[in-house]
């Protein structure tokens, strides 16, 4: 069994949860995901099984699409609303103040780490140090945020559509802009939309998953594993450099420079690759062994 899984990912799981139960579900050890959420976030997670599970490092580097909920007067220690609560007060924050402040956290800005995160700071992860009760400085990293829009309110909670790349904490970016609005805030809530090219509407709940299983119709539930790549152009290859490709040589291409899907003469996707000076060199493979 190979291909990319999309997982409605429930409230309370872990990401590495979610895989655990699927090797049992599928029989399959060989199972990875891409763009961990944490266990109050749902929504969409990338899930790879078998071959596909090489494609895992390509993914992480997707831009990721989320919808959070801001609930500005309260400040905690994780940046949730799982955490132990810091400060609160009354946030008289009008929808204009809101708005006026969003562009501040739009393009490319610089973000801190949470404490309570998997960074690792001299070699130790930074939640184990939050959980002893230690603080250190963490170098910011610069992130983008390629879209940020206000959704309403609902109730206490302010509405957010956040596009963004890698490596954005977004309970951070609701604790910054209850910074810059004086009045504190934290994440509520968080729903994952979008992961590159794949769509939350697309996922399947766990419970789907288990009821296909055991219907013996889980594979068809999976995605080809070159769903992932179709911003790249294919190139069906000759039995004569599939022979190559299989034992890791370079081969002769006339193609323009840049990076390709290989093919078999069968449709068996094969390998990515990058075509420079005349040769095709394979990126990363994807043929069954």
């Amino acid at each position: 069994m190979t291909g990319i899984l999309l997982i409605d990912k429930p409230e309370g799981w872990t990401s590495n949860d979610v895989v655990q139960k699927l090797r049992g579900v599928l029989r399959e050890r060989r199972i990875g995901h891409a763009g961990t959420l944490d266990p109050m976030a749902t929504g969409l997670l990338t899930v790879f099984v078998g071959r596909a599970t090489r494609a895992v490092e390509f993914a992480e580097a997707d831009a990721k699409r989320y919808r959070a909920a801001l609930r500005l007067g309260v400040v905690t220690d994780t940046q949730d609303i799982t955490g132990t609560v810091l400060q609160s007060r009354e946030a008289e924050v009008s929808q204009q103040a809101l708005e006026e402040i969003l562009p501040r956290f739009t393009g490319e800005i610089m973000q801190a780490p949470p404490m309570y995160s998997a960074v690792k700071v001299n070699g130790e992860r930074l939640y184990k140090l939050a959980r002893r009760g230690e603080t250190v400085e963490r170098r910011e990293r610069k992130i983008s945020i390629h879209s940020l829009q206000l959704l309403g309110r609902e109730g206490e909670d302010w509405g957010l559509d956040i596009r963004c790349s890698k490596g954005t904490y977004v309970r951070t970016l609701c604790h910054d802009i209850g910074e810059a609005l004086g009045c504190g805030g934290c994440m509520a809530a968080l729903r994952r939309t979008e992961a590159g090219l794949f769509r939350l509407e697309d996922a399947h709940t766990l419970d789907e998953v288990i009821r296909a299983a055991a219907e013996g119709e889980a594979e068809r539930l999976l995605l080809p594993t070159d769903t992932l790549f179709q911003p790249w152009p294919a190139l069906t290859v000759d039995a004569k450099a599939e022979k190559r490709i299989r034992n890791g040589n370079v081969f002769h291409s006339a193609e323009p420079a840049g990076k390709r899907r290989l093919y078999s003469e069968k449709g068996e996707f094969l390998a990515l690759a990058e075509v420079r000076d005349s040769e095709c060199r394979t990126i990363k493979s994807f043929y069954e062994v």
